[in-house]
This record gives C-alpha cells, structure tokens and sequence, in this order.
C-alpha cells in the first residue's frame, strides 16, 4: 500500500503539471504522512545531506563548461573538422553534424547543451544545402543525445553517486556505445540521404583537413585532459569539471577569442537556475529513495521480476521497456537516482556487471530526449528551427529505432561497454 501511495501520487502530480522537482517531494511529504513511520524533518534534511557530496560538485562545473565551450568558437570550429572528413559524402553535411555531436558531447556532458550549441550552427548550414528543414533538426536533436553518453556525462555522475560505482569507469565505458549510437545514426542518415538526393559539397584536400584540425585543436584536446586527467591520476573527475570550466574560460577568451566578458554574468546565471532545478530533484529524489528503501520496495521488485523469469534476456528486455517508457515521462537525473537503488540490485542479481547496467540505464534515458511528451531536445531543436514538436516527433522517429537497435547490441553484448573499462584496469 505504501508503494502504491509513493507511485500513485507523484503520477497524480505529474498528471497535473507539478514540476518533476517539486512532484517527486510532494509524493514523498504524502508518503511520510500517511506511513507516520518517520518524521516530516526527515524530507528537509534530505534536501541538505543528498547534495553535501563532493562527486556532486562535478555537476555545476560540467554545466558551466558546456555553457563556456558552447559560446566560445568550439562547436564551429568542430563542425569544420567533421565537414572536411565527410563533407562530399552523401548526406555529408547531415553526417558532419552527427560526429561535431559526437564530438561536442566530450565536452558538455548534456544533451540539450549539445542540440542548442550546434545545432545554431548545424541547422541553418544543412537547410541552405537543401535538406529538409524537419529532418535537419531531427538529426541534430538525435545526436544530441550522444552529449550523455560519450564522456562527460551528467547522468553518469548520477549514477555514480547513487549506484558507489566509479565515475571514472562509468566515463570510460560510455565512449564505445556513444560511437556505436553515431554510427546507426549516421547510416540512417546516409540511407535517407540517398534516397531523397542530399548530394555532399566539393571534396576536401588533406591540407584542408590539417588546417581545420589545427584550427580546432583546443577544443579537441579537451576530451584528453579531462578523461587523461582522470585516469592518469592527476585529478578526480569533480576536479576534471572544474579544469574543463577554466579551460573552457582561456579558450574562448584568450584562444579563440570569441567569448567576451559580458557574456560571462548570463552564462553564470543561466547554469546556476539549470544547477538549482537538477539540485533540487536530487535532493527531493533522495529522499523519495530511502523511503523506498525503509519500505523494502527494491527487495520487492526484484522478486516480483525475478518470479516472471529467471532468464537474463527477458529480465533485461523488460527494464529497459520499463525505461524506454520512464524516459517519455520523467527527467533523466530523476529517473537515474529514483531507479538506480530499484534497479541496480534486479541487474547484479542476474550477473549484469554494475559499470555495463550503468550505462544500460544512461542510453534508454538518452533516447528519452527525443520521445514526448517530454523530450527536451525535441524542445530545444523546435526552439531552434520553428518547427512544431508534433512534427519532429513524427520526423525522429526512425532515429529512435536507430537508437534502439544500438541499445539492444548494448544490452547483450556487455564489452561494448566494459572493453575500454577492462584495458584500462
């Protein structure tokens, strides 16, 4: 009855519009009142002690890195190394935006920061070439999801901190499924490329591929200091984010010359509002999740599975329906830290090693950014492009089965994942 009370009114909040932050504390506050099992004290202080964290620390600095990386030349001067490697390829211009994805994705760590950075840039580019305005943005917003998987990613602190698993490993493990996601994305493209006839612009010579490779050569040194810091032992990854933000801070000043001063107070202001909402939902989720815990519920749920069967296959064809669905509904940061203590323990049941589950559960929430209703890179690329979020729903769709089909090899062949982690060690 509990959990049919916890679940229960945070649907009915979510029903209602409630922001997710808010829902999820107001389901807890229901929770503890009709339980009386502990005091109402107990929400207000795990609004505190959840943050107190210093992996959390990490979270804040990535978001200003993104901002910083974003308004400071780097994601053009991406974009033009990726042009001149496919550029004269069918499709080439679409493709190119796709990898500048991907690439900006080691540095923000988020994936709406992704589509709105290049996707600036990328949209109106492949629209003057003659692609279709819908399935120019849709590219863009797919691989915008790349910004979680491919290290740094946001979520995976998350995870983390949630899972005691090592953030260091998690960022390691998600370079190969962030490729493979690009990879089925970029072949639907070409394929959709050919058959409507998005013919690729004048082929690049090897002098022009060195020169904007050098020309971009600080933004792509970035994913090297962060993931070489990290794992060369130099600094901690809440230290790797705060490099990343003075890093971001020289390049775009001093480098590339393109991030004025005046720019900085909106910078700080619009990731210190993005800093309080993810804050806020981890604390109130925090919170939602011991209760979850005093009441036994992931215990529950794992033997209510488990009593389904027994197989492997299908205990993990079903968690990830069950995030696939999640991520339609639910912010990402919510869903990692209010399934991970539910999830986690169904996964390591079964043998799924924790490092692969990790990722597992970061790629199904990274879908979730193109599936409405709340989609936030369908949000941010209509914000970009005008276009309605019905049709770019309907315009991402065989993206989302491109996506899928990368989960699926994800799920069921663990070395995608664990490969790197495994070199590593």
């Amino acid at each position: 009855m509990t959990a049919l009370v916890l679940f229960g009114s945070l649907a009915l909040f979510l029903i209602l519009t409630v922001p997710i932050g808010i829902s999820i504390g107001l389901s807890t506050l229901v929770t503890i009142l009709y339980t009386g099992s502990m005091p109402l004290e107990y929400l207000a202080q795990g609004l505190i002690t959840s943050i107190d964290s210093f992996p959390l620390l990490a979270v804040p600095f990535f978001i200003l890195a993104g901002e910083i990386m974003g308004k400071g030349g780097l994601s053009d001067r991406l974009f033009k190394v990726a042009n001149t490697i496919v550029g004269d390829k069918t499709g080439g211009i679409a493709i190119a935006a796709i990898i500048t994805c991907m690439f900006f994705a080691a540095i923000s760590g988020s994936g709406p920061a992704t589509v709105a950075a290049v996707g600036g840039i990328m949209i109106p580019a492949m629209i003057k070439q003659g692609y279709d305005k819908k399935f120019a943005t849709a590219v863009v917003c797919a691989a915008g999801s790349i910004g979680v998987i491919i290290p740094p990613s946001i979520p995976m602190v998350m995870y983390g901190v949630v899972g005691s698993q090592s953030i260091g490993k998690l960022f390691i493990s998600g370079i190969l499924p962030g490729i493979l996601v690009g990879v089925a994305l970029m072949i639907w493209t070409y394929i959709y490329s050919r058959k409507q006839g998005y013919k690729g612009i004048g082929k690049s010579t090897f002098i022009e591929f060195l020169k904007a490779t050098w020309d971009a050569k600080w933004a792509l040194l970035v994913p090297l200091i962060i993931l070489g810091g990290i794992y060369g032992g130099i600094f901690t990854p809440t230290e790797a984010a705060g490099v990343a933000v003075v890093y971001g801070f020289i390049a775009g000043i001093f480098l590339y010359r393109e991030l004025k001063i005046r720019d900085l107070p909106r910078m700080l202001i619009d990731s210190g509002i993005t800093t309080a909402t993810i804050m806020l939902i981890v604390g109130t989720a925090t919170a939602f999740g011991r209760i979850l815990t005093v009441e036994q519920i992931p215990s529950q749920i794992t033997e209510g599975l488990l009593s389904i069967s027994s197989n492997p296959i299908i205990i993990l064809l079903l968690i990830n329906i069950l995030l696939l669905i999640v991520g339609c509904f639910m912010d990402t940061v919510a869903a990692i830290i209010i399934l991970t203590p539910l999830l986690l323990p169904v996964a390591m049941n079964i043998g799924v090693d924790p490092i692969h589950f990790g990722l597992i559960m970061v790629v199904n929430l990274a879908i979730g950014f193109i599936t409405p209703p709340l989609g936030v890179n369908l949000f941010v690329g209509s914000g970009v492009s005008g276009i309605s979020i019905e049709a770019l729903a309907k315009a991402v769709m065989p993206f989302f089965i491109a996506m899928v089909i990368s989960l699926l090899i994800l799920t069921y062949i663990p070395q995608v994942s664990l490969f790197l982690v495994e070199f590593m060690e």
